[in-house]
């Protein structure tokens, strides 16, 4: 088994990312997170995201997002997203992201993820099986 280790995915600055001055606009960040989490379960965790909602009709929305934006970053830039596990409760996680390129830590946030039913909108105890693939990212 591998040692625990956070998730990781690089995406491109891309020119709708950008405000007119050529940096990421802010808001911009927080699809890129949600671009991350569904990597993280479709690569990370072994889990189909579109299947997830559309056939066992869960989800894993943000409740709380916490973000400190440290340095620009800029179109054409790859930054690498690295999304590390910090807790896990009964239906819900907390998870550390950061971002970086060339050495420098761009923005660093701290999610909490729901997992709740979409039929209900209530939370969900996580089965065994997430819990287990969750845990493989705990840092």
């Amino acid at each position: 088994m591998n040692a625990p280790a956070p998730f990781a995915a690089h995406k491109l600055i891309r020119f709708h990312h950008c405000d007119p001055a050529g940096i990421v606009f802010y808001p911009q960040y927080f699809i890129l997170f949600n671009e991350l989490v569904e990597d993280w379960f479709d690569r990370g965790l072994g889990i189909d995201f579109a299947r997830l909602h559309v056939d066992q009709k869960r989800g894993v929305p943000m409740r709380r997002l916490e973000c400190d934006f440290l340095s620009p970053s800029r179109i054409g830039e790859r930054l690498t997203f690295t999304l590390a596990v910090k807790k896990i409760g009964n239906s819900s996680l907390t998870a550390e992201v950061e971002a970086a390129a060339g050495g420098i830590v761009r923005v660093r946030a701290t999610l909490v993820l729901v997992y709740l039913s979409l039929e209900t909108h209530r939370p969900v105890p996580f089965t065994e099986e997430l819990r287990t693939k969750l845990a493989r990212f705990v840092v």
